[in-house]
């Protein structure tokens, strides 16, 4: 992939971008495999690779420069912006939008914030696009409420010219750090939904709800894990750190019982949502912390699949999990290292199948699933 940025030395967010596709591939797969060593595997699946290009769903941009002159991008360590609307990454259709957004900053006054003084408004712009119907959710995250009014007031003029936008929203992050979102959110469009679909599964974002990046490794990787946990022909599973409910929602059918654990209430809103539009009855969602509610439960069911943050389970989960002896566990991990750690823990665990799932080309950074059986 060319990307005049990086040949610029403007940003080096993708680290690996010398590398060529199929060595940054052969890199991760043998980091995994080193990771597992000590832990038999009886089978390795090939890894799912990615585009190199425009596979990004979602761009976070902070806003900087001034508000005639707008910048969205990022901000190097020593505070010098750097413009990425035209990062490869993005799809062609982002584009549109930033051209739209730019004149927009400055008919609706929103300062850009400046980190150093600590003045102006707008922070960031998060936009996502669902791959399903190519509409868009946009998030405008602002320092106070003060030029909320003159936001509102802007907003139709953008939505007659992209009218691809669904759903629109303001976060107040008023604490002057690097951090991406406050807790309050403030609709600006009476929907708030953004409609995404994987293998024919129907998905919903709300503004706050974590969605993956890649649609099109991330729909491999819930299609595979459906797969495998159809080969079992199991009853019952737990999907916890469940999200908005992709993978359980994935490998439900009629007859089996799913219940799905996320402490994010938005998230487990879009996961109800999305069960009861495929008509599912004996699926249950529940904004609940997954650890906290496996331990306290009596019951195991046959598998339980778990999609931790980067931290991975941890020692009290694997200790329960090692206890109460579910026949099965899958294992969604963004950061097998902290797997690898778990794996460990779970010594009643045989791996049976681990795939690779490239969700970040030109980086260290994939996806991996593991399928451990009780032994």
């Amino acid at each position: 992939m060319h990307c005049a940025l990086y040949d610029a030395g403007r940003c080096r967010s993708c680290q690996w971008l010398e590398t060529p596709y199929p060595q940054q591939l052969t890199q991760k797969q043998s980091h995994l495999q080193q990771l597992l060593d000590a832990f038999p595997v009886a089978q390795w699946r090939e890894p799912v690779v990615s585009p190199q290009q425009k596979f990004r769903n979602k761009a976070k941009m902070v806003v900087s420069g001034s508000v005639e002159r707008p910048l969205l991008g990022m901000l190097h360590r020593d505070g010098t912006p750097v413009d990425l609307a035209d990062c490869p990454l993005y799809p062609d259709s982002f584009a549109a939008v930033f051209a739209e957004l730019r004149p927009f900053i400055a008919r609706a006054g929103l300062t850009p914030y400046n980190v150093a003084r600590r003045r102006g408004e707008l922070k960031y712009i998060l936009l996502t696009e669902s791959q399903f119907s190519g509409q868009l959710m946009l998030r405008f995250v602002l320092r106070s409420t003060a030029k909320l009014a003159q936001l509102r007031a802007a907003l139709p003029a953008l939505r007659q010219a992209l009218p691809q936008l669904a759903a629109i929203s303001a976060n107040i992050q008023p604490v002057p750090m690097a951090i991406m979102e406050g807790e309050e959110e403030i609709p600006l469009t009476e929907n708030q939904v953004l409609s995404e679909r994987f293998n024919d599964v129907p998905l919903s974002v709300l503004p706050k709800s974590f969605f993956q990046t890649n649609p099109q490794v991330a729909a491999g990787l819930y299609a595979t894990a459906r797969d495998w946990v159809r080969e079992l022909n199991i009853s019952a599973m737990w999907d916890l750190f469940c999200g908005v409910g992709g993978f359980g929602l994935h490998c439900a059918t009629p007859q089996m019982q799913l219940t799905g654990i996320e402490i994010s209430k938005e998230a487990i809103a879009c996961a109800q949502r999305s069960a009861a539009e495929m008509g599912l009855e004996r699926v249950s969602f529940a904004a609940l912390d997954s650890t906290a509610f496996a331990t306290a439960e009596g019951s195991v069911p046959e598998l339980v699949l778990v999609n931790p943050p980067r931290r991975g389970i941890g020692e009290a989960l694997c200790d329960y999990l090692e206890k109460m002896a579910p026949p099965w566990i899958l294992y969604s991990s963004c950061n097998a290292v902290s797997m690898a750690s778990d794996i460990g823990r779970l010594s009643a665990y045989r791996i049976v199948r681990v795939q690779l799932f490239d969700m970040f080309p030109h980086t260290a950074h994939y996806e991996v699933l593991t399928l451990l059986q009780r032994v």
